[in-house]
């Protein structure tokens, strides 16, 4: 059975009605949208609509001990069609660098969507996706929806008090080095938001950053990976930390208010089931949540996807563009889809 909830701050409540936590035969497989941060928002410019109907928090009580998956069905995808054209998504990235040039932020993630006409069986497109070993490789279905990933991206472990984050910067096609000056200077900016989120709920003096700017092939694409780990205080609830990380800070920017502000602005489109978080919290309080980069949404006939990246005062907007694609070839290419038809300005 699914849960659909309408706010993080509704699972730990939720979970605990279901008689949840100490057992030890269960897992809680857990989805929570970029749309839960719409109240953290300071201006009054209203969300943009959302491609696809989900809801805003999900989550499903299994049995611990995994059962044998049946076999995934086939699919079909249609032509890719894009939200904006490449012409405007370099324009929004113009626009944040002129608000970076304003001070108003250092760095804003900006995010386009892909839409497809879609048949078949949702399972059969995380089957295509495992050879990208994405964390949380199985779908999570609801009614009407269904949400795949192929995320490398980890937003949240907990084991007892330690927690830990693994933010990804800096993006290149499969083999070549992420050497540039622009994506370190990305990178490093995200690490020290994290560090921060973190503090808010670690013990003072816990927070470090054992690996930073270390380079790993993932989900088909180089990336930079850094993590940053602390002690959680005693008295922290799971409300409280994930009031902490979410959203993620490599998919908003910094500050992160101030980036939330400007995407809700500058997006076409809602992010779906992207840019939010899916994974697992266990009855001892123990958490692995991805964040929901390179994940796919199927909703009503239709199959969604979200990709984009970091933006700094450095971005070419024709690089960026390019980035988005780079990240999306890998995984079109495991389902067996073509790139989007490009959209008139």
């Amino acid at each position: 059975m699914i849960l659909e909830l309408d706010s993080p701050a509704e699972l730990e409540p939720a979970l605990a009605a279901e008689g949840f936590f100490g057992r030890d035969d269960v897992v809680a497989r857990v989805y929570v949208g970029y749309g839960c941060s719409d109240p953290l928002r300071r201006t009054a410019v209203p969300a943009p609509p959302e491609p696809c109907p989900l809801p805003p928090v999900a989550c499903s009580i299994e049995p611990r001990e995994r059962r044998r998956a049946p076999a995934a069905g086939s699919y079909t995808v249609g032509e890719w069609r894009a939200s904006w054209s490449e012409s405007e998504y370099a324009a929004a990235v113009d626009a944040v660098r002129a608000a970076i040039a304003e001070g108003d932020v250092y760095q804003v993630n900006l995010v386009q969507h892909l839409c497809a006409q879609f048949d078949g069986d949702p399972a059969g497109l995380a089957h295509s996706l495992a050879p990208l070993r994405p964390l949380e490789p199985e779908p999570l279905a609801g009614g009407g929806w269904t949400i795949v990933s192929a995320s490398p991206e980890l937003l949240l472990q907990r084991r007892g008090r330690r927690v830990r984050t693994s933010p990804i910067k800096g993006t290149r096609p499969a083999g070549l080095p992420v050497e540039s000056a622009k994506d370190a200077a990305e990178h490093v900016m995200i690490v020290d938001l994290e560090r921060n989120d973190l503090s808010r709920v670690c013990a003072a003096g816990t927070v470090r950053w054992p690996e930073l700017l270390a380079e790993r092939q993932l989900a088909g694409v180089s990336h930079l990976v850094a993590t940053v780990e602390g002690e959680l205080r005693a008295e922290v609830t799971l409300t409280e930390l994930l009031d902490a990380v979410l959203p993620g800070g490599s998919v908003t920017g910094c500050p992160k208010i101030a980036a939330l502000d400007l995407i809700a602005a500058l997006e076409p489109v809602g992010r779906g089931a992207s840019m939010g978080a899916l994974g697992r919290i266990h009855p001892n309080g123990d958490v692995d949540l991805a964040l929901t980069i390179r994940t796919f949404a199927v909703a009503e006939g239709l199959l969604h996807l979200w990709v984009g990246g970091g933006i700094v005062w450095d971005s070419d907007p024709a690089g960026e563009v390019e980035e988005s694609w780079v990240k999306a070839r890998p995984l079109l290419a495991a389902i067996g889809a073509a790139l989007p038809v490009p959209v008139a300005p």
